[in-house]
């Protein structure tokens, strides 16, 4: 199962891409991989309401039109490591070819997104720096991997 995440802004050289490509490299294969990143970058002076709007629009376009949809937002689901690991099992046991998660911008995510999500995911209420909820993202499906497979790494 290929796992999507599109993500606004541009990931540069920094401990954020370090810590990323730590946990992707980890993800290159069985039962849950590879991790592919989608970047979205509107450049551009617009309105707030606007630009979340073009920023979601941008970033759906760039997804498989049948892939389910996981958006973070602070007002989705919280879930442990072991239900977002059986969330993922079952996605996968569906035989879903692929997986998207969603992280917007500094604007929020677009009714277009909320609206096509299957599922709306939080990391808490608390507002996270977007670089840092990518390598969150990524270490959670990491650790969903290493759950599955019943590796020590999860000491939940």
């Amino acid at each position: 199962m290929r796992l999507i995440v599109a993500a606004v802004g541009r990931q540069r050289r920094s401990v954020w891409d370090e810590a990323w490509g730590l946990y992707a490299g980890r993800l290159d294969g069985p039962p849950l991989g590879p991790l592919v990143l989608k970047e979205v970058d509107l450049r551009k002076k617009l309105a707030p309401a606007e630009l979340r709007e073009r920023e979601g629009e941008a970033l759906l376009s760039g997804l498989p039109p049948r892939a389910p949809l996981v958006a973070l937002d602070a007002r989705g689901e919280n879930l442990d490591s072991d239900g977002f690991a059986a969330r993922l099992a079952r996605y996968r046991d569906a035989g879903t070819a692929d997986l998207a998660f969603v992280i917007g911008g500094a604007e929020g995510l677009s009714d277009a997104i909320r609206e096509r999500a299957d599922r709306l995911l939080a990391f808490g209420q608390m507002t996270w720096p977007h670089m840092l909820v990518r390598v969150m993202l990524a270490e959670q499906l990491y650790r969903a991997r290493t759950i599955l497979e019943g590796h020590p790494y999860h000491r939940g």
